[in-house]
């Protein structure tokens, strides 16, 4: 059985309103797994954030910023924006398999463990996080 970090760590990545974000926020997402040991999860972790990041620059017009956070066990990433409106409800993956957009959250749902959204209001930050889990076991 594989070891896996035992201490939390949380990195923030803020990115400006730009599709070339989607590209670096994977990126620097496998680096920073790739540091901590997380391989198994690197390439499952990739595809989550880029739709939750392609999300918030595709559909808001404000910065974003991804957020990775370990602990017990469990890697969550978030995709903050500065647009309140909740994000649209994912739609099956059988029914949208043929066609190039309007996967994005349905993917989430098929391959996280768990996700949500929420809003946000505090430090003078308003907007949304949109999250999804992934369990290292």
């Amino acid at each position: 059985m594989p070891e896996y970090p035992t201490e939390p760590w949380e990195y923030c990545l803020y990115i400006p309103n730009d599709l070339r974000a989607v590209t670096i926020s994977r990126r620097t997402l496998r680096l920073i797994l790739t540091m901590h040991g997380l391989i198994r999860l690197v390439d499952t972790a990739e595809l989550l954030a880029a739709e939750l990041v392609s999300n918030a620059v595709r559909h808001t017009k404000g910065p974003a910023a991804l957020r990775v956070r370990w602990s017990a066990g469990v890697l969550r990433l978030g995709a903050w924006d500065a647009d309140p409106e909740p994000p649209e409800p994912p739609v099956p993956l059988e029914q949208v398999a043929d066609v190039e957009e309007g996967r994005g959250l349905g993917l989430v749902r098929a391959y996280a463990d768990l996700w949500g959204w929420q809003l946000l209001t505090r430090d003078g930050n308003r907007g949304k996080v949109v999250w999804c889990e992934l369990a290292a076991a």
